[in-house]
């Protein structure tokens, strides 16, 4: 038994020093530069917690906190909504369900820079082209171009991708209600609308919970899709915070600004993940 264990912390040993040395050391890193005025390069000198107060007077952090939380807000309910929606299709008795299912997580495994270049030259050329060709003038105008739509490229683009993945959970938690609880249902006269309400959503309880806990994560940290199709413009409109950082820290010389940007936003997203499972898990208790 001693020798089992040695051997099981010997297997274990490697990961911990990987960890530490790409994910632990890094993080800590930063933090301490957060307390600096470093560039990214030279000397640097200590200034406490005013990289910390200048965050929350730069409008430009600002509004780009106010653009992350929209976009992450709205995707994280259509991409739940619609992946519930299909997931609830693809669990009922059809023809090809496994396949079909298949088909539906195909683009999670989709490289996310990929799926955005391609999506951006929908949008910015095919789409306009299609629009001349039938006379659809709302369709003729590169929706990218536009301060006030361009986000809504992006939300398509995350909504199409993430899907897949959060129907996936939500399949996993359809197969676990029994199927006479829907007979005893129908019995009692109870309609879809009802059987939904009263048996189906409270059961998958536990998997919309994770659902919205890992895409609200997932989305507020939205860098690539933006980087691909956007690139934060036009102007900074569809500058998330993810982006704010990287370009500050690495192209602007605000390295240890930009440090104290990241610990902030980490900070709201633990934050706001904790108060989800809080109020979502108190929820299923309720049901």
């Amino acid at each position: 038994m001693q020798k089992q264990k040695t051997a099981y912390l010997l297997m274990a040993i490697p990961a911990v020093v990987f960890f530490f040395v790409f994910h632990t050391y890094p993080a800590l890193q930063g933090i301490f530069y957060s307390f600096t005025d470093w560039r990214g390069y030279g000397d640097y000198n200590f200034v406490g917690l005013k990289n910390y107060f200048n965050v929350f007077k730069d409008d430009r952090a600002l509004h780009a906190y106010l653009f992350t939380f929209k976009f992450a807000i709205v995707t994280t309910i259509l991409v739940n909504v619609i992946s519930l929606l299909i997931a609830m299709g693809l669990n009922s008795k059809i023809k090809f369900q496994k396949t079909l299912r298949a088909i539906y997580f195909l683009p999670n495994i989709l490289s996310i820079l990929i799926i955005g270049y391609i999506f951006n030259f929908l949008f910015s050329q095919l789409i306009p082209l299609l629009g001349e060709k039938l006379g659809i003038e709302v369709l003729t105008n590169n929706i990218l171009g536009n301060p006030d739509l361009a986000w809504w490229g992006i939300v398509i683009v995350a909504v199409w991708q993430s899907v897949a993945f959060n129907t996936i959970l939500y399949l996993a938690g359809l197969v676990t209600i029994p199927s006479d609880v829907y007979e005893a249902a129908s019995i009692d006269g109870a309609g879809t609308w009802r059987k939904f309400w009263s048996i189906t959503f409270p059961m998958i309880a536990p998997f919309f919970t994770i659902n919205m806990v890992l895409a609200m994560k997932s989305f507020l940290m939205v860098f690539d899709q933006i980087i691909a199709m956007t690139g934060g413009g036009p102007g900074q409109s569809t500058e998330s915070i993810s982006l704010l950082i990287y370009r500050g820290g690495f192209e602007g010389g605000e390295f240890a600004y930009q440090s104290a940007n990241a610990v902030i936003y980490f900070i709201v997203i633990v934050v706001i993940s904790v108060f989800q499972i809080r109020v979502l898990q108190r929820r299923e208790v309720d049901m």
